[in-house]
């Protein structure tokens, strides 16, 4: 029998679940179809599981150093079946979470994949959604008023690569790996590449990066990506940028063997097992998209500031729709969308006050324009530099490496960017990105007391350092 709702959402991740949430507050009445678990990548096979692997990385060198601080040890062995048992409880405590919430919204989940219907018996326009359910069970017809697509995204593959799941895997396989391998080739120096080669580099992996752009990092602003290249090859990484890696060259004969072209000549770089890190591709086809008129271009959803579809009723929020695919976004999308559909009056999202983060060792995070996007937009500029070697937190801490950049408007002395790399900066980014908001100034950034000692320091003397003021360097 079909069953009415104010609002569908096709897919259960992040932005999924976070617009489900918010539209119960609302007082709407909504089920969430998932084809998999609540939480989606982000819980399942991303952010999570990832950041659990890189703090045990992370533990694994400070035990291994940490006669440094006066603490001796001996014998300090990584038993990674705990490291992985570690992350799985992690992973099931909070999916847990999410199916407490789901019950507290009163919040319908349906098990299953679900495809949008034509119009139909069930309704004249596009949006009935059929669902496949797991457990085989007739499928269940869902008649909603609104539905938000929130399929999220997959790994995506260089053409004529094959994803074997043993030698030749992604980030999906990865994380499921039983045993580390002796030696990894990462094809791809973005944000995902560069996370697993620091853990894997920590937990004494030999790691080869071989990076397309002429430089890692490539969407980060310069500096980072220069300053991460130092830090990176001083731990032991092998980083090739401007290579063009040829899928066909692909052999595996116990290692895996692969070239690219590196210049005007060919390299082959063999490794135990090889992670293709390349990005990501939206989840879009076997949902039903062909029975309605939304459109697809360049493989995501096109939406408008509101996330509405060409179905006006039809809204798509998260990876699925490209731009920054990350999950604090889908969520914030999420909520934009239920507000608007429900007759709220919501801000549309400014997508250069979103902060970016990368949880390698060492850290780097990000707001705002880069100097090379400012002076390109054509900004007369300032930038502050301040590095973490003259914080008296940074070194009590042990992490000295890195720094603080904020880049400001000459002529208006408001702040265009926040770029930082060192201890622990996906934690202070928040507030660079509550001054990119409040279209703060360098000045009232520095005249915000900064406790001392700590490392938010850095973000006050680089806020100085604009204007040539700064205390401590």
């Amino acid at each position: 029998m079909a069953k009415e709702y104010d609002l569908v959402i096709l897919g259960g991740g992040t932005g999924g679940y976070v617009a489900a949430i918010r539209a119960s507050q609302l007082g709407l009445s909504v089920a969430v179809v998932e084809k998999n678990k609540l939480g989606g990548t982000c819980l399942h096979a991303g952010c999570i599981p990832s950041k659990a692997l890189l703090r045990s990385a992370e533990v694994y060198q400070t035990a291994k150093k940490s006669s440094e601080f006066g603490v001796e040890t001996s014998n300090v062995l990584l038993n990674y079946a705990r490291v992985q048992e570690r992350k799985s409880e992690i992973v099931s405590q909070l999916h847990n979470g999410v199916k407490q919430l789901m019950k507290k919204g009163k919040i319908e989940v349906y098990e299953g994949i679900g495809r949008i219907l034509g119009p139909s018996i069930f309704s004249p326009m596009p949006g009935t959604i059929s669902v496949e359910l797991k457990s085989g069970e007739e499928n269940e017809m869902l008649i909603p008023k609104n539905v938000i697509v929130a399929t999220g995204s997959r790994p995506r593959t260089l053409p004529g690569l094959t994803i074997d799941g043993e030698k030749v895997i992604t980030s999906d396989e990865a994380l499921k790996m039983e045993t580390l391998p002796a030696s990894i080739i990462i094809v791809g120096g973005g944000v995902i590449g560069i996370e697993w080669a620091s853990m894997l580099t920590d937990f004494d992996v030999d790691v080869t990066v071989v990076e397309y752009s002429d430089r890692i990092l490539p969407t980060e602003d310069q500096d980072i990506s220069r300053e991460m290249t130092k830090l990176l090859k001083a731990k032991g990484v092998t980083i090739i940028t401007s290579a063009k890696v040829m899928a066909d060259t692909l052999s595996i004969d116990g290692q895996v063997k692969i070239s690219a072209q590196v210049g005007g000549d060919m390299q082959e770089y063999e490794a135990e097992k090889l992670l293709v890190s390349v990005g990501r591709q939206a989840n879009v086809e076997g949902i039903g998209l062909e029975n309605t008129d939304i459109v697809v271009e360049n493989g995501v959803i096109a939406t408008n500031d509101f996330y509405q579809t060409k179905e006006s009723h039809i809204y798509a929020i998260g990876d699925v729709i490209g731009g920054l695919q990350l999950a604090h976004v889908a969520s914030h999308e999420g909520i934009v969308a239920v507000e608007h559909l429900h007759g709220e009056k919501p801000l549309k999202i400014d997508y250069t006050t979103i902060s970016k983060c990368v949880y390698s060792s060492p850290e780097a995070a990000s707001v705002g324009l880069t100097e090379q996007e400012a002076k390109q937009q054509g900004f007369q500029l300032k930038v502050g530099k301040f590095p973490f070697k003259a914080v008296g937190k940074a070194l009590v801490y042990g992490e000295a490496e890195g720094f603080v950049k904020i880049i400001a408007d000459a002529d208006t002395n408001d702040v265009l960017g926040v770029h930082m790399i060192g201890p622990h900066v996906t934690d202070m980014i928040s507030e660079a990105g509550l001054a990119k908001v409040l279209d703060a100034t360098p000045w009232e950034i520095a005249h915000t007391i900064h406790p001392h000692p700590s490392l938010s320091e850095a973000m006050g003397e680089a806020s100085l350092a604009v204007d040539g003021k700064a205390i401590h360097f």
